[in-house]
């Protein structure tokens, strides 16, 4: 048998597909899971961070559409707790929120904190009217405008 008709009667197979495009995620040797236990679909997928960045940017895009010059010049962010707590002297209650005026070139800042919010709300309901009417208070307060004149509904 010659060189020529030996390499004739092989046969090639398919390259293997990449780790990331094989249907098996992990190991066969037990020690992991397979694929994926759910979709990024499936309601499991969002965490308790995410789920509050998206009930905030919906807040914001519905003020947006009502008021688009009162947020046009304004940053929000989120933040887990405020950056101290008070001291047990101090009569003050905790933080939902905190607003920022603008100052040197840096724009006004709404800061929400979502821990506080978290515990304060009794269901997610709950927590969307406390994150929009943080939201409104914090805008009056740099606006100097009244927190009804932003929306009618603040405070129900």
């Amino acid at each position: 048998m010659t060189r020529e008709s030996h390499n004739a009667n092989l046969v090639f197979s398919k390259p293997s597909a990449l780790p990331w495009e094989r249907k098996v995620y992990r190991n066969k040797h037990g020690r992991g899971l397979r694929q994926a236990t759910f979709g990024i679909r499936l309601p499991r997928y969002r965490t308790k961070s995410g789920a509050f960045d998206g009930m905030v940017v919906a807040q914001l895009k519905r003020l947006n559409a009502a008021w688009p010059e009162l947020l046009r010049d304004v940053q929000c962010a989120v933040e887990d707790v405020p950056a101290s707590a008070p001291v047990s002297w101090e009569s003050r209650r905790v933080a939902l929120s905190q607003s920022f005026p603008a100052n040197h070139g840096i724009p006004a800042r709404i800061v929400l904190y979502r821990k506080p919010i978290e515990q304060r709300a009794r269901d997610r309901i709950d927590m969307q009217f406390i994150i929009r009417d943080e939201i409104v208070a914090r805008l009056a307060d740099l606006t100097g405008k009244h927190p009804e004149d932003i929306d009618p509904d603040w405070g129900f």
